[in-house]
C-alpha cells in the first residue's frame, strides 16, 4: 500500500503530514510526503525517516513576500500559477500510488484533487482545525477584499457566500487548469475539493467538532509526530540554573505587524522578574543585549521543552498549541492569522491560558496577560486538561485510511 500525502505551507503544515506518515509505515503502508524542500523540512522528514517529494517551490521566501503584502495579492494569478505547478510535482509523487491525502493551501490541494481523478486515485481531504471547515457553528475565513456583509450573522448564509467568493478567487485558475489537462468544470469549487467528508486532525478536547448538516467530518485526533531529540547540553543548563523561564516563539509568523515583538516580549518579561527563552522563528527574533537571564534558541524538540517553562507564549498555530496543551503549560496566544484567533480563544475557553487581545502586544498587555496565565489557577486548570488530550490522532487516521483503501479495493473485486 503507498500513500501520498501532500501539503505545502509551514512547518504547522508538514510535521502533521509526517506524523501521520510514521503512522502508516508502522502499520506497513509506504508513505511519502510531498512537501517544499526548504532545508527544515527536508530535516524534520529525515529525521521522522519518511521519503520527501518536493513540491514546486520552497515556501519560506514566498510565504514571507506574501504574508507581507497580503492584502495587495492577486489572488486568482497567484493561485493559478501554484495548481499548475503543484499539479506537476504531485503527479511525479503520486506515481504508483493508492491514495492521496491533502491538506495544506488551497490552489495545492486543488492540484492534489485533480492528479487524483486524473491518474484514478482515491482522495482524501484534511484540514487541522475545525474553523475551515463548513459548519453551522462558526463562520467562514475571510480572504482579502471578500470580507463578510456587514449586518449578516447566520452562519449558512455566511458559508453559502464563502461559495461564491471561493470561486471567485480560485474557480477561474482550478476549472482554466482541468480544462488543459481533459478534465470537466465544476461550479462548486470548495465543496469539491474539501469533499463532503473530510478528516479532521485537531484533538476532540481543544479543538471539538460539533455536529452540523452542513458536513459530515471524521476527528482523528491531532497527528503528531514524535520527537525523541535531547535539548542541547546549553540550554538544559540555562534551564537548571534558574526558575523556570518563559518561553516566547511566534513560529512560522514574520510579525510583520509588530516589528519590536522581541523588544516587547523581553520588556515585558523582565519587568515581571522572569527568565525568558526567546525562538527565533521565521521573524529571526534575537536578543537585545547579552544578560543571562535570556536565551535564544533555534529549531528545539518542543515536546521536550515545553514542560519545562513556565508559560508559552506563541502565535496559535494548531501544533504549538496542541504541543503546550499537552505539556499542561499555561499559554498566552497572540494570534495574528487565519484560523490562529480560533486557537487563542479555546485556550481562553478551556481556562488553560490567555487569548491576547489582537496582533499586535505591548509591554503592559503582554505581561498583564502573563499576570492571568502564571495564576496557581490557570497551571492546575492546564495540567488537569492536558490528561485529556490525545496523543494517537495520527495511528487513528492512518488505520482509518489504509481500512478505506482496502474496503474499496475489495468493493472494486466484488464487482469485478
Amino acid at each position: 500500500m503507498r500513500v501520498l500525502l501532500s501539503t505545502y505551507g509551514s512547518r504547522g503544515d508538514v510535521e502533521p503530514m509526517a506524523g501521520l506518515a510514521v503512522a502508516l509505515q508502522a502499520l506497513g503502508a509506504e508513505a511519502r510526503v510531498c512537501a517544499p524542500a526548504d532545508v527544515e523540512f527536508e530535516n524534520l522528514l529525515a529525521r521522522a525517516g519518511v521519503s520527501l517529494a518536493p513540491a514546486f517551490s520552497p515556501v519560506r521566501e514566498w510565504a514571507m513576500k506574501a504574508m507581507a503584502n497580503r492584502e495587495k495579492m492577486d489572488f486568482p494569478k497567484r493561485a493559478a500559477e501554484i495548481i499548475s505547478a503543484q499539479y506537476e510535482a504531485i503527479s511525479s509523487a503520486a506515481i504508483g500510488c493508492d491514495l492521496i491525502v491533502a491538506t495544506g493551501l488551497f490552489p495545492s490541494t486543488a492540484a492534489a484533487k485533480c492528479v487524483s481523478e486524473k491518474l484514478g486515485i482515491p482522495y482524501i481531504y484534511a484540514a487541522y482545525c475545525p474553523y475551515f471547515v463548513p459548519s453551522t457553528h462558526h463562520r467562514p475565513h475571510e480572504y482579502p477584499g471578500k470580507l463578510h456583509p456587514q449586518g449578516v450573522t447566520d452562519n449558512r448564509v455566511l458559508w453559502e457566500l464563502d461559495i461564491q467568493n471561493m470561486n471567485a478567487l480560485f474557480g477561474g485558475a482550478f476549472n482554466n487548469h482541468r480544462a488543459m489537462i481533459g478534465l470537466p468544470a465544476v461550479e462548486n469549487v470548495r465543496d469539491y475539493i474539501f469533499t463532503d467528508h473530510p478528516l479532521l486532525a485537531s484533538d476532540p478536547v481543544l479543538g471539538p467538532w460539533k455536529p452540523t448538516d452542513l458536513r459530515d467530518v471524521t476527528q482523528t485526533g491531532a497527528w503528531i509526530l514524535p520527537d525523541s531529540r535531547l535539548l542541547p547540553d546549553d540550554l538544559t543548563a540555562f534551564l537548571q540554573a534558574g526558575p523556570k523561564p518563559i518561553y516566547v516563539g511566534f513560529g512560522s509568523m514574520p510579525m510583520h505587524a509588530s516589528k519590536d515583538a522581541a523588544n516587547v516580549a523581553i520588556d515585558a518579561v523582565r519587568s515581571m522578574g522572569r527568565r525568558m527563552l526567546l525562538s527565533r522563528g521565521w521573524a529571526d527574533l534575537a536578543l537585545t543585549d547579552d544578560g543571562d537571564d535570556f536565551f535564544i534558541i533555534g529549531d528545539i524538540n518542543q515536546q521536550a521543552l515545553f514542560g519545562r517553562v513556565a508559560a508559552v507564549v506563541h502565535h496559535g498555530g494548531a501544533g504549538t498549541t496542541t504541543t503546550a496543551a499537552r505539556s499542561g503549560t499555561p499559554q498566552v496566544v497572540v494570534p495574528q492569522i487565519a484560523d490562529q484567533p480560533y486557537w487563542a480563544a479555546r485556550v481562553a475557553d478551556l481556562g488553560i491560558g490567555v487569548a491576547h487581545d489582537g496582533p499586535i502586544p505591548s509591554v503592559a498587555s503582554l505581561a498583564g496577560a502573563l499576570e492571568i496565565a502564571l495564576t496557581t489557577e490557570t497551571r492546575e486548570r492546564a495540567m488537569a486538561v492536558a490528561q485529556k488530550i490525545r496523543g494517537d490522532g495520527a495511528m487513528v487516521a492512518a488505520k482509518l485510511l489504509l481500512e478505506s483503501v482496502s474496503t474499496e479495493n475489495r468493493g472494486l473485486r466484488d464487482h469485478a
